[in-house]
């Protein structure tokens, strides 16, 4: 295939998966936020919230590794398509089940546990092959894309999902989720996987057995020092950033009393960030220092985390009040995400070798999620006995004492050698 054909093929690709990816999110913001409310209305326990989200997460730690190794063995399309139709597959058994036995918290468990499993297999694969599907001076408006589709399905599926609970059946949540499933399945299988291809993976290693080639990726981690503070980051962050993941819901249906449709709205807020600061990526040149902004903003979102928990510590005029402060800060919190992911990508992207690529995108999700699973069943139980408000205060403070501490300047200056000879630093070209 010639440049220009190949130049073409990309385009296809970036926005083929810009579709796919919007239709397959709002499906899956519907399903969630309709498992969200039905857990927390039918239990009003935070704890019995936390059990879901562990069951999300869990597997995905376990599992991330394996989907890595197998990325750089076989096939990343099949991993990718093979995912997404394990995920129908899963959701079309809970609405069959739903709709002889009626719904319940142990078959809602369970489909979360083997959503989470096949998912992984998805994510992984497709993360591990951007730089395959378009030419490396598009990765940042691909990575730019992938955020976008979120922020538009987010926007929709919180609102979306408000307006339907309380008057439609969880058959109808399901239901949805699977028709975008279907759409997503059909898009990205129309996609070429190899097409900026490098050379072959694992080239040199076949026979290597599963846990030679884990040992493999971890060694190359650890040749790789601004990878791995990425990776030591995410595993903290996400260990403290659970406190919002937790409590967010709680807070808000539980303490607040908020109403569901409104909190849909609020959830929108942080999609709605997101969208703003896509299309800001997406339309400019690639960012010249993209660890110092990742710096700037995950300090920024350790100061947010504290924020949540001032209505609870001061009396506010109304609920409207309450519903414009949350707005806005799960907006921030939305354009925070973008400013972080989108350069961690391009990093990861351009700088991971084509053979160990899958492998080092496994090892980053399983200790990015490993975390969570403690996390959330600590702040399951934390958010039962102590006030929310003072949960949030040291959480933030916490997450702003690991950003300065495991993105000191030396780590900067390491991935930015040019900081040194510069008195001004800015973060873009």
């Amino acid at each position: 295939m010639n440049e220009q054909a190949k130049l073409k093929k990309a385009t296809y690709h970036l926005y083929t998966f810009l579709v796919s990816k919007m239709i397959g999110s709002l499906g899956s913001h519907v399903y969630s936020f309709g498992i969200s409310m039905y857990i927390l209305s039918l239990t009003g326990s935070s704890l019995s919230f936390a059990i879901n989200i562990i069951l999300s997460y869990l597997p995905r730690t376990i599992m991330a590794p394996i989907a890595g190794i197998l990325g750089d063995r076989m096939s990343r399309k099949k991993l990718v398509l093979g995912g997404q139709a394990g995920v129908i597959l899963t959701v079309a058994g809970l609405l069959m089940y739903t709709h002889e036995f009626g719904l319940s918290l142990a078959a809602i468990y369970t489909a979360t546990m083997f959503n989470s499993i096949f998912s992984t297999f998805t994510s992984v694969a497709f993360s591990a092959s951007i730089a395959n599907l378009v030419d490396e001076t598009r990765i940042q408006k691909a990575m730019s894309f992938n955020q976008l589709s979120l922020s538009v399905s987010g926007i929709g599926g919180p609102i979306f999902g408000g307006m339907l609970f309380g008057f439609v059946s969880m058959e109808v949540f399901l239901m949805i989720f699977i028709i975008a499933a279907m759409i997503t399945l059909t898009l990205e299988a129309t996609m070429n996987f190899q097409l900026y291809k490098r050379q072959q993976a694992m080239t040199g290693s076949e026979k290597e057995t599963m846990v030679e080639s884990f040992k493999a990726g971890f060694c190359y981690v650890n040749k790789k020092p601004v990878i791995k503070a990425i990776l030591w980051t995410a595993l903290w962050l996400n260990l403290f950033f659970t406190s919002v993941n937790v409590g967010g819901g709680y807070i808000l249906l539980t303490l607040l009393q908020i109403d569901p449709q409104l909190i849909g709205f609020i959830e929108a807020g942080g999609a709605v960030g997101i969208l703003i600061t896509s299309i800001y990526f997406a339309s400019r040149s690639t960012v010249k220092f993209p660890l110092l902004l990742v710096k700037r903003s995950t300090f920024l979102m350790g100061i947010l985390v504290i924020f949540v928990g001032v209505p609870l510590l001061f009396q506010f005029s109304s609920t409207m009040m309450i519903f414009i402060f949350y707005f806005i800060v799960m907006l921030i919190f939305g354009a925070l995400g973008v400013i972080t992911n989108t350069p961690i990508g391009v990093i990861m992207q351009t700088t991971i070798d084509e053979q160990y690529r899958g492998r080092v995108f496994g090892i980053v999700e399983m200790m990015a999620m490993s975390a969570m699973p403690i996390g959330t069943l600590t702040y399951g139980f934390l958010y039962e006995i102590i006030p929310a408000q003072y949960i949030l205060f040291v959480s933030g403070l916490i997450l702003i004492f690991i950003v300065l501490l495991l993105l000191r300047t030396s780590i900067i200056e390491m991935a930015h050698p040019e900081l040194k000879k510069t008195e001004v630093t800015p973060v873009t070209e």
